[in-house]
């Protein structure tokens, strides 16, 4: 147990059965919470729950664009633990211009990245309320602070999570709510690796460097060390930051040259 405990704590984390959900899900059973998994997939977040292996975290079968759904799963969690700590992790990526992008693209990206993180801001604030207060996380990317090429949903979709940040930091002080963002660089996970498998074929290796080498550190960051920003975050140490967005990047939006 590190001194960041979040011993007592009950978590959210949607989208936890992967990627850098499952390793800030994994963190934080490590540190004392009990942590609830949200996400679409059950076979993965089953899978997930096994890995971790401790009855401290539990799966909820949930689709974060589904308002009715997120306020079902909510309620049934809130009716036994009272929610302390909200992660909006849970997102997909697009690639595409302005010009390529369809309507149907915007849609589908906006409905799980914005109106998701809506959903479940929307369900989990008057819980935290009533519990006298609790930490928000929202996992935002370094596509909402600098110009990526090919990234014009995606990039709009992480921008007004940073907003919906702000927002909530803001209309909550009073409330004993602390909310916080997330904006990682290229971060190594499964979705890297099939992303760079479908396009581009017989070069893996090669790309997979290519890709590293963006971030001025030389490589990409790891969902463990995105994990435990996650955990400083929400944890009582971090008691008087509210309404930050944190770039976790290797230097990629500061030394970019």
């Amino acid at each position: 147990m590190s001194q960041f405990s979040l011993s007592g704590k009950h978590s959210v984390v949607t989208g936890g059965s992967s990627g850098i959900g499952y390793s800030i899900a994994k963190t934080f059973s490590e540190n004392g919470a009990h942590v609830h998994i949200l996400d679409l997939d059950e076979a993965q977040g089953q899978s997930a729950v096994e890995s971790i292996g401790t009855d401290k975290v539990s799966f909820h079968s949930c689709d974060v664009s589904d308002k009715t759904n997120v306020t079902s799963v909510f309620q049934s969690i809130a009716i036994i633990h009272p929610i302390n700590i909200l992660v909006n992790n849970a997102g997909i990526a697009h690639i595409g211009n302005v010009e390529n992008t369809s309507e149907d693209d915007l849609d589908r990206v906006y409905s799980v990245n914005v109106k998701g993180v809506y959903n479940c801001l929307h369900a989990g604030v008057p819980i935290m309320k009533s519990n006298g207060g609790g930490v928000i996380l929202n996992l935002a990317s370094i596509a909402a602070l600098v110009g990526l090429p090919d990234r014009f949903a995606y990039s709009m979709t992480k921008g007004a999570v940073v907003s919906m940040t702000l927002s909530v930091a803001k209309d909550y002080l009073a409330d004993n709510i602390r909310c916080n963002s997330i904006s990682p660089a290229r971060v190594h996970t499964p979705f890297v690796d099939g992303f760079i498998a479908e396009n581009y074929p017989g070069k893996e290796k090669e790309m997979f460097e290519v890709l590293s080498k963006t971030q001025p550190i030389g490589r990409m960051g790891k969902p463990e060390e995105i994990a435990s920003l996650a955990l400083f975050l929400c944890s009582d140490k971090a008691a008087f930051i509210t309404g930050v967005d944190y770039p976790i990047d290797g230097g990629f939006t500061t030394l970019n040259t």
